[in-house]
């Protein structure tokens, strides 16, 4: 049997009278009583006087407003005197033949009209006296017989009681016969006029309704239009208890269930709910006048220009009273129950034996458990997807549809959100308080928020979100308006277009709000979780959509699903030794998921409060660190900086995200917009491959002096070049090549900077000791060589080496921007202005450089295309020598020549800056100049000690060919750039300012500024210059070549007179200075004025330094002029001394053979 808060008998008048109209114009006789409006008709119909004696009814319709009259078979409501003014004054004529329609003119007045208490009486019991009289079900079978075989629940009540149609209301829905759904529907509009009609609803609110003070529930005290009053005052007690809100009383669950039925049975037509009605008749005139009445068009109408200022407050109000019932029950919202209902059951959404009935008919609970249908990829019809959609825009609208929402943020709403509770402004508010940005939020309220976006879902479609999608606008329309109007990407794209040109401050707020509680969630993205479900359910245990695990902390899904998508052995990540290959495939997501995880990590790289996990560990750190750091993506960039100083838990996830970024640092979305111009000048071809290894950031470092290269670009890939030697782990590349090697070789070493330098110096040692075979792998020394150069470009990717010249540079180099190796370079120039610390870890760096020239940034980087005219088939290793060799030549690039002179003055300052000379003399160093090698130390210049003594040797023929070979090549260099004798540089600097200071300032030196040190010999003060001037002369005497006025001067000669001779050992200066002799040889004028010139200066330099020993003697004797003079007159006086031997027997006494034997 239907129950009976289905409007019962009530509804049998509206069948009577839908019949009479339909009949046209046929009359029944009613009776009319004086009906006690304080004895409402029984349930069942029984009480009450018309009930008790029907024939009474046939007699008097209309007593109690009027005197007795006889029995009339067609009384008319408009023939009463007591409503005949009000008629006559509000309704059209042609409606007096029709009591309906006289009864829906005079209750759809306006409040402000007046309307006699007389005649509402008269309407009252009228209306009451019908529904007490069972005889008129009769009609509605007549008129509804078809339709009553149709619907099984409606054929098998019990005829005679009323229920009939209560059951034909309750399927209005379902009534497809014409006839029988206009009586009913349009019909039940009167039993909402009066709350007191409405079958057991009086009995079963009486309480509730004194408690909450509603109305009085006596006849005449509340008009006919109030009626609807007081049962918008129960449903406004309804939401405030559901709201928690303080003093809300608690309304018993029967009446509960009674106005929530009387709001499900006024859902289709507005008319049904009076007080909503009558508060918003203007505005549905204003906003819905086309808008057809019935099946919830004009609530949905009306619910859509909620927000619009043209909206009176009171029926904004009503309005949103009415939706909250709907939260708090889908079934009054008559459109959404009908488009939805074979969903619900398709998906069994409204059965769970584990929730009470109420929570059941919850709207969230039909939202989640649909939208987890849709996710899952099962079909929900058009409509019903489309109903869903307008609810879910309404949470998103209107916070206080929500009353979890209420209940916990009314201290957020109070303090930071008042006063802005138009389209979703408030909810956008409250996101912003939950991200941190206006302080704490209270947990409960965090929680609630996060419940509200899942039920609303916004992530599927943004137009969901109309706080977004009216900031957004713009932006949607010029940089997404390739992607269909609301497809989820649209979402996607606007992150994209984070931070960019096309991106306005407003939507860039609204964005991130949302985006920080869809980050939370990873359900809330629909393409990741429609691409990742399987994977998640595999790998993290996750549970269906709409069920979430308490016990599961904000972030932890999406956490799992990247560290599978980067999970591989080349990792270092180590797998079980025992998996097999299918169970390390099993362990790693499927491609679609493995894209969607890394657009995700690009986005969420854009702001640190996109990532929970990051937040939540981190929290303390970024407000102890980071406070200051406000911009986009400097945050984490701070975190990085600071990591040897954060605390364990923030340390390693931190850890964790710069070692993803070092083999996807397209996940570092701000540096790839920064950079673009340069990727798509020389890295496009990298950054094309779905799956970054690495090679892009190698590319960019490679490229980062390139002209495309911004200012921030390059700081960018600076700051990760930075990060990255702070652990091995965080170049992807070099742990990637290197990994085993490391552990191997150099275990425990966490820093990069420290295994680079263990790594290489074990390949050093064994290339130095000639090791049959190194014990660094071929593909980590490449590797290895990669990560040298790069960190020789900038001296603070040298930690050691900053902090050590770090005073100095502030001193010396403070104006030098730091890249390109400026600063190392600063450091070089000013070298014997650096501290000891300083000055000793250049000299390593520089010994480094010249044993291997790739690692000299600046080198390469200016002769660059020198050493690809010149040195292309050279090993990386002999490039310096090879660019010396080619030093002056015609198409050599002036800046190149200029370096490489740079570098051979760092060379002659000290032996063990020139490895060639190093290996080719290492048995002439120790042997001639020991006495040098034991006043030095291990990291400071010999300023050219050793290579002094060196050229000396060379002068005295000593050397062995290897050394002589070498020290005749720098003979030769030093000869034409004095510069590039450092002893002649530190003892002659003032001589030469003073007298060859013209000379000096040529910008090509070619031993001009020798020569003139040579000429003015006698005008030379300073003794350790004169003696360095000494030097160059007997070096001179030694071989022509390393006097290039002389030899330039003597060329031809030469080529005629000397041609047989070979060079060196003095050999082709002797036969200069024979043919200078021989008066039947004719010299170049310039040669013989030049050779005389050199031998005055000979002669002056002999009486000036003497001999020195028996091999200085020699060497003066064998390169003099009266060389066969000396010679002869050497060789008499032995002659002498040997024939006096002969003569003059021994000066000696002899020893006897005896006494030798002793």
């Amino acid at each position: 049997m239907a129950d009976c808060i289905r409007v019962p008998l009530l509804l049998l008048f509206i069948s009577i009278l839908s019949f009479l109209h339909h009949t046209q114009g046929e009359t029944h006789g009613i009776a009319k009583f004086g009906v006690n409006a304080e004895n409402p008709p029984h349930p069942a119909g029984g009480a009450g006087p018309a009930a008790v004696n029907p024939a009474a009814a046939d007699r008097s319709p209309g007593a109690g407003a009027s005197s007795p009259r006889k029995r009339l078979t067609g009384w008319k409501l408009a023939e009463e005197g007591v409503c005949r003014d009000d008629l006559t004054r509000l309704c059209p004529k042609q409606s007096w033949n029709n009591n309906l329609a006289v009864l829906e003119c005079l209750q759809d007045k306006k409040e402000e009209t007046e309307i006699a208490a007389e005649c509402n009486h008269l309407l009252w019991n009228y209306k009451l006296n019908l529904t007490t009289d069972p005889k008129f079900e009769s009609v509605a079978v007549e008129v509804c017989k078809t339709t009553i075989s149709e619907i099984k629940e409606c054929a098998s009540e019990e005829l005679g009681k009323g229920y009939l149609v209560s059951c034909l209301v309750d399927h209005r829905g379902n009534i497809s016969d014409y006839q029988c759904n206009q009586y009913i529907t349009k019909m039940t509009t009167i039993v909402f006029s009066d709350y007191r009609l409405i079958c057991g609803f009086m009995d079963k609110c009486r309480e509730d309704i004194n408690t909450l003070r509603c109305g009085s529930i006596s006849t005449g005290e509340k008009d006919v239009h109030s009626q609807g009053e007081v049962i918008a005052c129960l449903e406004k007690g309804l939401v405030r208890e559901a709201e928690e809100q303080p003093g809300a009383h608690p309304i018993k669950d029967e009446c509960k269930k009674s106005i929530m039925r009387v709001a499900e049975l006024s859902s289709d037509d507005f008319h049904l709910d009076r007080y909503l009605y009558f508060s918003c008749r203007e505005d549905r005139e204003r906003f819905c006048e086309n808008t057809l009445a019935g099946e919830g068009r004009v609530y949905k109408c009306l619910f859509n220009h909620k927000f619009e200022e043209a909206m009176s407050e009171r029926c904004r109000e009503a309005l949103t009273t009415r939706q909250k019932l709907i939260a708090q029950d889908y079934k009054v919202s008559y459109s959404l129950a009908k488009a939805c209902k074979s969903d619900l059951k398709k998906y069994r959404c409204s059965v769970d034996t584990n929730m009470p009935r109420a929570r059941e008919a919850r709207l969230s609970y039909l939202l989640l458990c649909l939208e987890s249908a849709v996710h899952r990829g099962r079909v929900v019809s058009g409509e019903c997807q489309g109903e869903m959609m307008d609810y879910r825009r309404m949470l998103m609208e209107d916070f206080s549809l929500s009353p979890e929402i209420v209940l916990h943020c009314r201290s957020e709403i109070e303090g930071h959100c008042s006063g802005l509770h138009r389209k979703g402004r408030t909810l956008h508010c409250l996101m912003r308080v939950g991200r941190g940005d206006m302080g704490a939020i209270d947990p409960n309220c965090q929680r609630a928020l996060q419940t509200l976006i899942q039920e609303a879902d916004p992530g599927a479609d943004y137009r969901i979100d109309r706080a977004l999608n009216e900031a957004c606008e713009s932006v949607i329309q010029t940089a997404c308006k390739h992607i269909r109007n609301g497809d989820p990407m649209i979402l996607s794209c606007l992150m994209e277009h984070l931070y960019t040109e096309k991106m306005v401050e407003d939507c860039e707020h609204r964005l991130l709000e949302l985006q920080y509680f869809i980050a939370r969630d990873w359900k809330l993205d629909p393409i990741l979780y429609k691409k990742c479900q399987g994977d998640a359910s595999r790998l993290c245990h996750t549970h269906g959509w709409n069920e979430t695990s308490e016990m599961m902390p904000p972030g932890a899904i999406f956490s799992c699903l990247y560290r599978h998508a980067y999970r591989s052995v080349d990792q270092g990540r180590r797998l079980s030794n025992r998996a097999s290959d299918a169970g390390n495939q099993g362990l790693t997501l499927s491609r679609d998921c493995k894209v969607e995880v890394q657009r995700i990590l690009h986005q969420r790289a854009l702001d640190v409060k996109l990532d929970p996990e990051l937040q939540r560990r981190c929290m303390t750190d970024l407000g102890k660190w980071c406070s200051e750091k406000t911009e986009s993506g400097q945050e984490l960039d701070c975190l990085q900086d600071h990591l040897e100083d954060l605390v364990l838990d923030c340390r390693e996830i931190v850890g964790n995200l710069t070692e993803l970024e070092s083999e996807d640092i397209q996940i570092e979305a701000l540096l790839m917009r920064a950079c673009d111009p340069i990727i798509q000048a020389h890295c496009h071809e990298v950054a094309d491959n779905q799956i970054d290894t690495g090679d892009l950031m190698e590319c960019l470092v490679q490229n980062k002096h390139q002209k495309e290269m911004n200012d921030k670009c390059a700081v960018g890939v600076t700051h990760f070049q930075l990060i990255q030697i702070k652990e091995f782990r965080f170049s992807y590349k070099f742990k990637t090549a290197c990994k085993e090697d490391v552990l191997k070789l150099c275990p425990n070493i966490k820093k990069k900077v420290d295994v680079v330098i263990c790594l290489s110096t074990t390949v050093r040692n064994d290339t130095l000791q000639d090791a049959k075979e190194q014990r660094v792998s071929v593909k980590c020394r490449k590797q290895l060589r990669v990560e040298e150069v790069e960190m020789s470009e900038d001296i603070r990717l040298d930690p050691e080496l900053f902090d050590s010249c770090k005073p100095d540079i502030n001193r010396l180099c403070q104006n030098v921007a730091p890249g390109n190796a400026q600063v190392i370079e600063c450091l070089k120039e000013n070298k014997r202005q650096l501290t000891q610390r300083c000055h000793q870890r250049i000299f390593k760096l520089q010994e480094t450089e010249m044993v291997d020239p790739e690692l000299d940034y600046q080198l390469m980087r200016v002769c660059k295309h020198m050493i690809r005219r010149f040195c292309t088939e050279s090993e990386g290793k002999k490039v310096l020598q090879c660019l010396k060799q080619n030093k002056n030549s015609e198409l050599m690039d002036p800046k190149c020549k200029q370096m490489i002179t740079k570098r051979q003055i760092t060379q002659n300052t000290d032996y063990r800056l020139n490895p060639v000379l190093r290996k080719a003399c290492k048995a002439d160093i120790p042997k001639f100049c020991q006495p040098i090698l034991n006043k030095a130390t291990a990291d400071s210049e010999l300023e050219g000690q050793v290579i002094s003594c060196l050229k000396l040797k060379y002068a005295d023929q000593r050397l062995s060919p290897d050394c002589e070979d070498q020290i005749r090549v720098i003979l030769l260099e030093s000869a034409l750039d004095y510069r590039l004798d450092p002893q002649l540089q530190i003892h002659c600097t003032p001589e030469i300012s003073r007298l060859c200071s013209e000379e000096a300032a040529a910008q090509e030196q070619t031993g001009q500024v020798e020569e003139c040190l040579k000429v003015n010999l006698l005008k030379i003060k300073q003794e350790g210059c004169k003696k360095e001037v000494l030097n160059m002369l007997k070096e001179s005497k030694a071989d022509i070549f390393v006097d290039p006025v002389l030899h330039t001067a003597c060329a031809l000669d030469i080529k005629h007179q000397c041609a047989a001779i070979p060079p060196g050992r003095g050999r082709l200066m002797s036969c200069l200075m024979e043919a200078l002799q021989d008066k039947r040889v004719r010299l170049q004028p310039e040669c013989k004025k030049r050779l005389q010139d050199r031998i005055d200066m000979w002669s002056y330099a002999a009486k000036v330094a003497p001999a020195a020993g028996f091999s200085d003697l020699a060497m003066q004797v064998m390169t003099s002029p009266s060389k066969n003079y000396i010679l002869t007159v050497i060789g008499a006086g032995v002659a002498v001394l040997f024939m006096m031997g002969l003569l003059c027997g021994r000066f000696t006494k002899r020893v006897t053979q005896e006494l030798k034997d002793r």
